[in-house]
């Protein structure tokens, strides 16, 4: 039995990770707005519905497929500035990239990426998108649990450390859940950007709420911001490295996705700047290990999916990073040299492979490690996730993150924090992820695209920081291997390795670490332990945050959403 339906429909879909963005997005498409249109709206409502797992001062990757085109990659993931060199944090007295503060922060690139993708793709003006999120943010929404309790959490650090985000988020006490929230500063920024462009054309407008982000108030309170030192993950304060300038000298890029064909379908991610090609990765060492149909995740099938995950992990780490030659990793022979390391008990080691030589691995503690208070990803469902179709057969996959409000102080007069994404560089030489300037940290953040040989167009994606890659498989393996459709396989027991390296500080591993569902079944769990893997009961419904919306040649949209945490949302018509 689904826990709720799989929708149906022919006018679009917008499936994602909080029910005001689903509903944004899906009023645009009623109102003739395409799906360019639809995600931008539903994306900058997602800053202030979900601003503990997102916001402005974060970073925007986006898969887009528009029918009689190559689908492109959109990489709103912001540089690391001029000044960000290792000796630069070693003369600040740091031998790691705290998870908090200012030091990690980064070009922040979601507001010009979406505000990209509006000017090339969409059909709607600036102040029409944002209309929405100004609207919530102005009169305000009902907050969510999790957000009251992230800012509850935060709320002393707020006080002592972080004054303005004390004003921010503090100013009537600590929010109860589902009271009503707002947040004036924020609406005050989008109608500025809204207004940089009045009397302009469409395209010139787009163009120049870029540049009063990129150029001008944005970057000039952002510039005076981060020089002024906070305490971050240290325990100590430290300015950040980011200026005015190297906002200026950014804009997204569009680029060519990686893609593996699997089952029907060829399934598309972002490049090596990213962890996406280690699901391409997983997939490709599985294939010839799965059974052409089986009825129920069984012991066997999660083994072979844990240790396929674990390889295709260490390759991360080892090898991807900004700029890194991935060529080879999708390649038959390699895939079956991995393969061959699969064996029927659980791994307890870090392997990567041999892709350009020897393997350079970073320093990093087993599990075990303190953790500072607020360092690292916020939760285990960190970061949203949005998919939207249009009935032209315009697709878009989204993974918003960044910018945590728990993460880095309030920029004064503006309603939001910088990002930390930095945190995911090392500070050794040599490395696929070594700090340096002008880079993208290789992010987490990982939306999908599947075109199958019907013709149909899929998005799909979620939330979970390092997580997000196994999640997507599993819902994978739902779909071509035990036969499910996406919202069944959405429901299905879930599962995913810790026994990789953060890329969160701290930067640990846990060595065969395994975390599942119950719902995977005791006599499953127990073969699992028996076979090696350290296994964690996380309860019935707890991993992962998935939706997925798609477009059949005939015009049928489809979507469907994840159950978990009862916040995620489709919509269809």
């Amino acid at each position: 039995m689904l826990t709720r339906p799989e929708l149906h429909g022919t006018v679009g879909a917008v499936a994602s990770t909080h029910w005001l963005a689903s509903s944004a997005g899906m009023a645009v498409l009623e109102r003739g707005g395409n799906a360019a249109d639809a995600a931008v709206a539903a994306g900058f409502v997602l800053h202030v519905v979900e601003p503990h797992l997102n916001g402005p001062g974060g970073d925007l990757p986006a898969i887009v497929h528009v029918p009689g085109s190559e689908p492109r990659v959109l990489s709103g993931q912001g540089p690391t500035g001029a000044g960000a060199t290792i000796a630069a944090h070693r003369a600040l007295g740091v031998d790691h990239v705290p998870g908090t503060g200012l030091l990690a922060a980064v070009v922040p690139g979601a507001v010009p990426a979406w505000l990209t993708l509006l000017r090339d793709l969409g059909t709607w003006s600036v102040a029409d998108v944002l209309a929405f999120a100004i609207d919530l943010a102005e009169r305000g929404h009902h907050v969510l649990p999790r957000v009251a309790a992230t800012i509850g959490a935060s709320a002393e650090r707020f006080r002592s450390e972080w004054p303005t985000s004390a004003a921010l988020w503090l100013a009537d006490g600590v929010p109860e859940p589902w009271q009503r929230i707002r947040n004036p500063l924020l609406a005050q920024t989008y109608r500025r950007l809204a207004d940089a462009g009045a009397g302009l054309g469409r395209d010139a407008a787009c163009d120049a709420a870029i540049a009063a982000w990129s150029e001008g108030f944005v970057a000039e309170a952002i510039d005076a911001h981060v020089r002024v030192p906070v305490v971050d993950a240290t325990g100590d304060a430290h300015p950040g490295l980011l200026r005015g300038e190297d906002m200026a000298a950014w804009r997204p890029t569009w680029e060519a996705p990686l893609g593996l064909d699997w089952r029907g379908r060829r399934v598309l991610k972002c490049g090596a700047w990213t962890q996406g090609p280690a699901l391409l990765a997983q997939l490709g060492i599985l294939e010839p290990l799965l059974p052409t149909r089986a009825d129920r995740f069984d012991a066997d099938l999660v083994h072979l999916a844990t240790e396929a995950a674990k390889l295709a992990f260490a390759d991360r780490d080892a090898w991807f990073g900004d700029g890194a030659d991935l060529t080879g990793l999708l390649d038959e022979p390699y895939l079956a040299e991995r393969r061959a390391l699969i064996g029927s008990e659980a791994s307890l080691e870090l392997r990567p492979g041999a892709l350009h030589g020897a393997p350079r691995f970073p320093v990093v503690q087993v599990e075990g490690a303190e953790r500072a208070a607020g360092a690292g990803e916020p939760t285990r469902g960190d970061t949203c996730h949005l998919d939207v179709v249009d009935a032209d057969g315009m697709v878009i996959s989204a993974t918003p993150s960044g910018g945590w409000l728990q993460s880095s102080p309030a920029i004064e007069g503006l309603g939001f924090c910088l990002g930390t994404r930095a945190q995911m560089l090392w500070l050794e030489e040599g490395l696929a992820t070594s700090m340096a300037p002008g880079i993208r940290p290789r992010t987490t953040l990982s939306p999908s695209m599947a075109l199958h040989d019907d013709g149909t167009v899929a998005a799909f994606g979620t939330p979970g920081g390092d997580q997000q890659d196994s999640w997507q498989l599993s819902m994978l393996l739902g779909m071509g291997v035990l036969g499910l459709g996406p919202q069944a396989a959405i429901d299905a027991p879930a599962w995913h390795t810790t026994h990789l390296v953060s890329s969160f500080d701290p930067r640990v591993w846990e060595p065969g670490g395994l975390h599942v569902e119950s719902r995977l079944g005791a006599d499953v769990i127990d073969e699992l332990r028996r076979r090696g893997h350290r296994v964690t009961d996380v309860g019935e419904w707890s991993l992962g945050r998935l939706s997925l919306a798609s477009r059949s040649p005939d015009g049928t949209v489809r979507a469907a959403a994840n159950p978990r945490g009862e916040q995620g949302y489709a919509v269809v018509r």
